[in-house]
């Protein structure tokens, strides 16, 4: 019998979980930036988001990253009105890092790693900050004035994408290769 044979779902559930408290609580991890009525943030929520796409795979990583910043978002009283596009913008972080680390070149595995936390955070910049300009005009704001609060949030977002990238990929090949010698990581890592 194969590893794809004796997989479980309880596996799955149990990488789900434990990624998406790492979400959670590396949102807790922040510097608040006020921006006109609106919070930014620098966080390390972000970096676990990425790390659950690497190590687990685009499904598991992508609902490791929703279900924990959703859940963030929930329990702060700024944020608890975007915790259904937050859980979006983050499973589709999670997933498109998973995704392209899966499908990825196996000969060049630091390129692609690079790449796919790169990508998936580039996406998840670009759903951000497409909801901040459409919020505002929603709200009735100008769009000088949407534009302005675009700007400053593309700043705080390009930090932690830097961030995110530079702390989810080492721990990625710190944690995958570790991962590789357990029975746990045999049967769920995205390989």
């Amino acid at each position: 019998m194969n590893n794809k044979e004796k997989r479980s779902p309880l596996y799955y559930v149990v990488a789900v979980g434990l990624m998406a408290a790492l979400v959670y609580i590396g949102n807790y991890f922040q510097i608040k930036i006020p921006n006109g009525g609106l919070v930014t943030r620098i966080h390390l929520g972000n970096s676990m988001c990425l790390l659950a796409g690497l190590l687990f795979g685009g499904v598991p990583g992508g609902l490791s990253s929703g279900i924990g910043a959703g859940l963030f978002d929930l329990f702060d009283p700024n944020y608890i009105s975007s915790a259904p596009y937050t859980f979006f913008s983050k499973f589709a972080m999670g997933f498109t890092a998973g995704l392209l680390r899966k499908k990825g070149d196996k000969a060049n595995e630091k390129l692609t790693v690079v790449v796919s936390a790169v990508v998936g955070q580039i996406v998840y910049i670009i759903l951000y900050l497409a909801k901040t300009y459409v919020s505002q005009r929603l709200l009735g704001e100008p769009n000088s004035v949407a534009l302005a609060k675009v700007q400053l949030n593309a700043v705080t977002s390009s930090i932690n994408g830097a961030l995110a990238v530079i702390i989810a990929v080492p721990l990625y090949f710190a944690l995958s290769k570790a991962l590789s010698h357990t029975n746990f990581g045999k049967l769920i890592a995205a390989r």
